[in-house]
């Protein structure tokens, strides 16, 4: 056929030649004319039939460079603390379970897993393929020798308290058990830890471990590899480079590089962004954000399951002892002013102590009121309790003849963020008729001073909500001292025991009506202002596409979708595309 084809097309040829020999130049000018409208008409109608039928495909290709602010100290899912090893971790680890955006789980390294009907015993399979960035298999020993290593307490693991009391049982090379005390619903997150190689870390002693090159420059099964590390004179990286992993258990990732640089502060940062060192950073603050998008910088923004509030502490101030003052205080708040005039929009407001994707509607629900009309309603709530204006604009409250002013102190950190939230509250506050100091303290001296022995009229303050949703050490009454979370010091019996179904419950439809009442339960108390959640920004090349940052519960987990981020496209037909 294909000899026939030819002889054919050979034999036109030869006539068109022979014909050209007779032909004038007018006439030779006429047809090469017209034969040239006939080829582009050709070629324009079998593109336009190529394109009806093809479409833009991603390709392998392109790279980003990020630039993050601080060092990697661990690349290790066991120790990691700083941001920049938790980034880099998050691209080289894998663990036997990956969150999806809407926040469910779907397998990894694992190929499936099971939960017992007593919800005390979860079997893991591990997929026959899954293997380590040095081609050594990815097995049940690997992950129990990840897990003894985290409850280690030699090693201090910050990972420890969500293997507390578990058993692992390795059942054979790619099944592994995990067995708990009591059932406990949000464990299922913990198979998301990354998965360390034993045959790399066996022969390391715990005391040795924080030290090992391991930590350095780390073999993970995760969907990207380290190629090269770049140091300065002192050893300090300045950029770690990270290729595609061929064999990752989820398909090879698209883009052909990403490049990492380290950078001392956040005005390092910028300066590199804006001299084009990078085209890629995260983690920065809402004022810098605002510089960049005038710039036309490509922002994105997701919330994150953060809650910032004012807690109120009742044993330290007995003006809190009164719910009228607490709801005052509360309704007196405009949180949409806050977040616009201190987070320059990049966040959500919040009335109450779910976060956005446990409770999406929980948002500010008398937002379009005016700070004004707000003030208004809160002294209304004031003098209908009892409490009178005195003649230097303090409200007071007089009971047997004791006579008690509407004053206390705001406790937070030296976060340029929050003294700028304590200052917009203690405005509010003092218009609204209260006398009202902030107080502020670096981050060590709060947490050892003052948070730890209660010691704070009341405590501006973020909770960080993991994507298991267990609010149990921030709200239940038996975490009320330290080390436990509840830094209001609230007391609930009818809150407890709903924080304790919330542990056990495996039905997701009684998990979200439980949570609903938890929210209710709390909100109603008015044990806490709450204010806002803040947003993640994220500063990205134009072209890069495939992110998806919906439902990151931490900046690092902007990683979870990097191996379907793509920068170059190609088209093909339709039919090739499945």
């Amino acid at each position: 056929m294909k000899a026939f084809l030819l002889r054919f097309l050979r034999k036109i040829g030869d006539k068109i030649f022979d014909s050209l020999k007779f032909m004038g130049v007018f006439e030779k000018t006429l047809f090469f004319f017209f034969g040239a409208i006939c080829i582009l008409t050709f070629g324009f109608i079998l593109q336009k039939i190529s394109d009806k039928f093809s479409v833009e495909v991603p390709t392998y290709g392109g790279s980003i460079t990020e630039g993050v602010i601080g060092y990697p100290r661990y690349i290790n899912p066991v120790l990691s603390v700083t941001d920049a090893g938790k980034d880099i971790g998050t691209l080289v680890y894998s663990g036997l379970l990956k969150a999806n955006p809407d926040g469910s789980l779907k397998p990894d390294l694992a190929k499936d897993w099971s939960v017992s009907s007593d919800g005390l015993t979860y079997t893991v399979n591990i997929k026959d393929d899954a293997v380590f960035q040095d081609g050594y298999p990815v097995t049940a020993n690997d992950v129990e020798y990840t897990i003894k290593k985290a409850t280690d307490p030699v090693i201090k693991s910050p990972a420890a308290p969500n293997w507390d009391g578990v058993l692992v049982n390795v059942i054979n090379n790619k099944q592994i058990q995990f067995i708990l005390r009591k059932p406990y619903t949000p464990f299922i997150q913990n198979l998301t830890l990354g998965i360390l190689p034993e045959h790399l870390w066996q022969n390391v002693r715990a005391e040795a471990f924080p030290f090992s090159q391991f930590n350095f420059n780390p073999v993970g099964s995760g969907p990207y590899k380290i190629e090269e590390i770049k140091t300065d004179k002192g050893g300090l990286p300045l950029y770690y480079k990270l290729i595609p992993f061929d064999k990752y258990t989820l398909g090879k990732p698209l883009l052909s590089a990403i490049y990492i640089r380290f950078y001392e502060t956040e005005n390092d940062l910028i300066s590199a962004y804006q001299k084009g060192e990078i085209n890629s950073l995260g983690s920065i603050n809402p004022n810098n954000a605002g510089i960049l998008a005038n710039q036309g910088a490509r922002i994105i923004q997701e919330p994150l399951p953060r809650i910032f509030a004012l807690f109120f502490n009742q044993n330290q101030n007995k003006i809190f002892l009164d719910i009228n003052v607490r709801k005052a205080l509360s309704t007196a708040v405009n949180r949409n002013d806050i977040i616009q005039s201190v987070l320059g929009g990049y966040g959500t407001p919040v009335e109450g102590p779910l976060p956005y994707f446990v409770s999406p509607n929980q948002t500010d629900l008398s937002g379009n009121e005016t700070s004004d009309q707000r003030i208004q309603a809160a002294k209304a709530i004031l003098e209908k309790a009892g409490w009178k204006l005195s003649a230097n604009g303090i409200y007071q409250l007089t009971v047997k003849k004791v006579t008690t002013d509407l004053a206390f102190s705001i406790s937070t950190s030296d976060v340029p963020e929050l003294k700028a939230v304590s200052q917009k509250l203690q405005d509010t506050w003092q218009k609204m008729g209260a006398k009202v100091t902030v107080q502020v303290f670096d981050s060590t001296d709060l947490e050892q001073n003052v948070i730890r022995p209660r010691k704070y009229d009341s405590l501006l303050f973020g909770e960080v909500v993991d994507r298991g949703e267990d609010l149990f050490a921030f709200w239940h009454s038996s975490e009320r001292n330290d080390p436990g979370l509840n830094v209001a010091m609230y007391t609930n019996i009818d809150v407890d025991k709903l924080l304790t179904q919330a542990r056990t419950t495996t039905s997701e439809e009684d998990l979200t009506k439980i949570y609903q009442k938890l929210g209710t339960e709390i909100s109603a108390d008015y044990p806490a202002v709450f204010i806002y959640s803040p947003d993640f920004i994220y500063v990205i090349p134009k072209n890069l596409k495939g992110i998806d940052t919906q439902g990151i519960t931490s900046p690092a987990e902007r990683f979870l979708s990097a191996s379907n981020w793509y920068t170059d496209t190609e088209k093909i037909w339709k039919i090739f595309t499945r």
